[in-house]
């Protein structure tokens, strides 16, 4: 395992992680202006950190161009306030292909998402990470979901890898978090980094910090940074009362909301964004737009959490 400076700076979360989704103008293209513009908004809103071009960001979308020229675009936004990571994925040989574009394009680590399809054998993804973080200089963070799902004498295996620095579950399987936080902490004493990466992580973080797992992906500060933030901050302080209020008033009904639908996890989060002014456009294929109905609700959601922040004060 390497002490890289990612992992040095995401030790102690200034604030949510943000995963920008990525713009696209009314052709379809790539609005580059647009996307710094929604990065360099989180920036100042208080991101810890941006993974850009991961699945808010519609990694499945981009060319291998788009990908290199929006990661190119985040980190030229972000000037080195505050870390970039890149997503990476699909077969190994892809996955490498997109490492070293975000290398190229300046990023500070990589997310590497499930490999494509396949459901592999522990020794078979164990190597295909490994030879991921083989491929460039930049520290790697294992995303556990969907057909990469770990033992956790893989994950003890990922942890004694150069290069490999994290892991973010997208499972939920709390029980299988646990013997893996366990497995780590004992076979490789270090600085092991761990994400909370389900959809609206902020609905399960209470259980996930309870395991000592402090960093989580925030969809929600896409587009009301403000609630995401008093939700970090709450968190961070140990103010429950804050955090049950955002939970029971704004966290379980978005989740309700997004469940309404296939593909709301980024469809949701990108009308979010237009909602609050800023014209990203819609999702590619095959993702699909999210019902009128559904829009309103979440525009009616926004404003609501906004109110119990009032409340708040």
């Amino acid at each position: 395992m390497t002490s890289a400076p990612l992992a040095a700076r995401l030790q102690v979360p200034s604030g949510p992680l943000f995963f920008p989704v990525t713009a696209y103008g009314p052709d379809g293209s790539l609005d580059l202006d647009t996307y710094r513009a929604h990065v360099r908004g989180g920036v100042e809103a208080g991101a810890a950190a941006v993974f850009a071009c991961c699945g808010t960001g519609e990694f499945h979308a981009l060319t291998p161009e788009e990908f290199e020229a929006c990661v190119r675009a985040a980190v030229a936004e972000t000037a080195g306030r505050v870390p970039v990571v890149a997503g990476a994925g699909y077969g190994t040989a892809l996955a490498v292909r997109y490492a070293r574009l975000a290398e190229a394009a300046g990023a500070d680590g990589l997310l590497a998402m499930p490999p494509y399809l396949v459901v592999a054998a522990q020794e078979g993804l164990l190597r295909h990470y490994r030879e991921l973080a083989a491929a460039t200089s930049l520290p790697v963070i294992v995303y556990q979901r969907d057909n990469a799902v770990f033992t956790p004498e893989t994950v003890v295996g990922l942890a004694r890898t150069e290069g490999i620095v994290g892991l973010k579950d997208g499972l939920g399987d709390l029980d299988l978090m646990q013997r893996i936080v366990s497995a780590v902490r004992t076979e490789v004493p270090g600085d092991f980094l761990y994400f909370n990466g389900l959809p609206t992580a902020e609905q399960t973080q209470l259980a996930y910090r309870a395991l000592g797992v402090t960093l989580y992906s925030s969809a929600v500060f896409c587009f009301a940074p403000e609630i995401a933030l008093a939700f970090h901050r709450a968190l961070a302080t140990g103010d429950d009362t804050t955090v049950h209020r955002l939970l029971d008033g704004f966290y379980r009904p978005f989740v309700e909301l997004r469940a309404q639908g296939r593909g709301y996890a980024v469809a949701l989060v990108k009308a979010g964004v237009r909602l609050r002014g800023l014209d990203v456009g819609e999702v590619r294929p095959p993702l699909s737009e999210p019902s009128e109905d559904h829009v309103k609700q979440l525009a009616q959601l926004i404003e609501r959490g906004h109110a119990l922040l009032e409340e708040a004060r």
